[in-house]
């Protein structure tokens, strides 16, 4: 015998009602993943302020990673095995945020791109997609490109404080970044939007190495030391 239409309804009201409470589950983790964020980004932010405070701003914002990955760990829960694109417009931004800050971190530290897997360990999350909740490669890649437009702004800030040799540094890693984009096909509109935003800060970060090169406050190679270490 066919369902009465009442019977029928009342089953699909009880699907969107048990939807709508891991949707609203869902967003309450990730209010709690924005304020962490929050923090972080201020931690960092005091790399255009000071040149003795980097490494400080790097330990706050590792010790926030952390509680980022407790709180993934709680986000993984509550998605619905399988349904990771059914919900991830909810995090997706936010993740995207998480992949430049801790590209920056990583970039202030040793001065290299951290890769996925890196990231993806820092979160506690899978890189694979058929393993569940896992790092979007478009939300790592995007994350990285936000690393770009904030190294751009690093750099004028670092000539500012008497810091020549960073803008150097910078303007290095992301020639290699633009140049390592330029592999991909990219067929994303958001991608492609922001990869064109590279463009524009690889020139301003050139213009700035040629303003200090012209002003003869480039250092020498003698003066230069690698990343991480000190010239003697």
């Amino acid at each position: 015998m066919a369902r009465a239409p009442k019977e029928l309804f009342t089953k699909f009201q009880d699907h969107l009602n048990n939807e709508q409470e891991v949707r609203d589950e869902i967003r309450s983790i990730i209010k709690e993943i924005d304020l962490v964020v929050r923090d972080s980004i201020l931690s960092l932010q005091v790399i255009h302020t000071s040149l003795t405070e980097v490494s400080s701003g790097c330990l706050k914002a590792r010790e926030q990673f952390e509680i980022c990955n407790k709180l993934y760990a709680k986000l993984a829960k509550m998605v619905p095995v399988g349904q990771y694109y059914r919900y991830n417009d909810h995090w997706s931004y936010l993740t995207q945020r998480i992949v430049f800050l801790i590209a920056l971190t990583v970039f202030l530290e040793v001065g290299t791109l951290v890769e996925r897997d890196t990231v993806a360990e820092i979160l506690g999350l899978k890189t694979n997609q058929n393993d569940g909740f896992h790092l979007d490669i478009e939300d790592y890649l995007q994350g990285v490109l936000q690393l770009a437009s904030e190294l751009s702004r690093f750099a004028t800030n670092a000539v500012t404080l008497g810091d020549y040799e960073r803008p150097i540094q910078i303007s290095r890693f992301v020639a290699d970044l633009s140049a390592g984009f330029r592999l991909l096909n990219l067929k994303n509109d958001g991608l492609r939007k922001r990869f064109d935003g590279l463009k524009y800060d690889v020139k301003k970060i050139e213009e700035i190495v040629y303003d200090i090169s012209i002003r003869r406050l480039r250092p020498t190679e003698a003066d230069s030391a690698p990343v991480g270490q000190v010239a003697e």
